[in-house]
């Protein structure tokens, strides 16, 4: 299977996952913030977070009914981030995935409400999941960790409060292991679970591989803030010159920025090399990473 092909299987898979559970919460389906809530899942997305689990359990030779919980309930983390970043205390942006965001679409309040109600959701479906009891606690665990203030909301803050001010690239680099590298290595660290017997060196391996491709993601989201247009991205373009956010083209250029996005492709690929398995698709995933448009 391509990559292509499998991200789709992926992003099909979650959509399907998602019209489950959204369908089993006892409420009116017609209620402004089940409708919120539907909205921020299903207006797309590549669902990258997702197919890493699902990819890495097939390397470790997981059916991907073991971890379809896990998968839906990262995304579900990651969509709510997405709804709280766009609010007008935050980024303040009216386009997400080129349409709407939650709050143009609803109103601010209810976009605030819909955060709040999909973090518990994702719990819940952590906490009833077909799973072992341990798995789900690691599982709890983990997604707790990398969701909170030692991962993204901690990553999220010091970003806030960057604007306006010139970082070093160590800073950067921080924030962004935490605001977008967490959820990354936290979609590692839910396969890895589902298979307890797992060596600590291949899991080890894997966390490297995820940390570099997940900083790799972020110099290429700067640099495409630079480069592409809203059209293409489905998100205003230029808004991190707009909030005077340290990027890396803004402190090393564009080209050095190209460089220091292949260098971390580069590590990534070597930790696979060291992995007993077939790593195939995540070496392509890599690849799409450092070199994809939008």
């Amino acid at each position: 299977m391509s990559l292509e092909q499998a991200l789709n299987t992926a992003q099909q898979h979650i959509a399907d996952v998602f019209d489950h559970y959204l369908s089993e919460l006892p409420v009116n389906k017609k209620d402004t913030l089940h409708q919120a809530m539907a909205y921020s899942l299903t207006n797309g997305g590549k669902r990258i977070r997702p197919f890493l689990v699902f990819i890495v359990a097939d390397i470790l030779g997981l059916p991907t009914k073991d971890v379809s919980a896990a998968a839906a309930a990262l995304e579900i983390i990651h969509c709510y981030s997405l709804v709280h970043d766009d609010l007008p205390a935050m980024d303040d942006d009216e386009l997400r995935r080129g349409k709407p965001t939650c709050h143009i679409q609803f109103n601010e309040a209810q976009a605030i409400l819909a955060g709040d109600a999909l973090q518990p959701f994702a719990f819940e479906i952590l906490a009833t999941a077909q799973q072992t009891d341990a798995v789900k606690v690691k599982w709890v665990q983990s997604l707790a960790q990398a969701a909170g203030i030692v991962g993204m909301c901690g990553g999220q803050s010091f970003d806030l409060e960057a604007e306006n001010k010139q970082l070093t690239l160590i800073e950067l680099e921080n924030i962004h292991n935490r605001k977008t590298g967490a959820l990354l290595s936290c979609a590692i660290e839910l396969a890895c679970a589902a298979k307890p017997n797992l060596p600590p060196q291949e899991q080890q391996e894997l966390l490297t591989f995820a940390k570099n491709i997940g900083l790799a993601y972020q110099v290429r989201d700067d640099i495409l803030d630079v480069i592409s247009s809203t059209e293409v991205l489905g998100k205003p373009q230029g808004s991190d010159v707009k909030l005077l956010k340290s990027t890396y083209p803004a402190l090393m250029g564009l080209e050095e920025a190209q460089v220091k996005a292949d260098s971390l492709y580069q590590e990534a690929l070597e930790a696979l090399s060291r992995l007993p398995y077939n790593t195939q698709q995540l070496a392509d995933f890599a690849a799409y990473i450092v070199k994809r448009n939008y």
